[in-house]
């Protein structure tokens, strides 16, 4: 399981560079991954310090980091 997550957090990472800034509760649709396979991810992530959670209203985004963005940016 903690391959599958791994591997989920890559998923995360990319789609996060490639679409910026994201709807919390629509990350595992753009993914195409299970809710707690995607949460856990995100865990893992937040961990690191490579992404940033933002509330806005009554909903909640998520982003790479300013750190993380640029490093997306070399990458890709």
């Amino acid at each position: 399981m903690q391959e599958q997550i791994g591997q989920t957090a890559g998923k995360v990472w990319l789609a996060l560079g490639k679409k910026g800034e994201t709807n919390l509760a629509m990350l595992p649709k753009v993914i195409k991954e299970k809710s707690e396979i995607t949460f856990q991810a995100l865990g893992w992530l937040a961990h690191e310090g490579k992404i940033i959670y933002q509330k806005k209203g009554d909903k909640n985004f998520v982003a790479l980091s300013p750190r993380e963005q640029e490093v997306f940016k070399t990458v890709h």
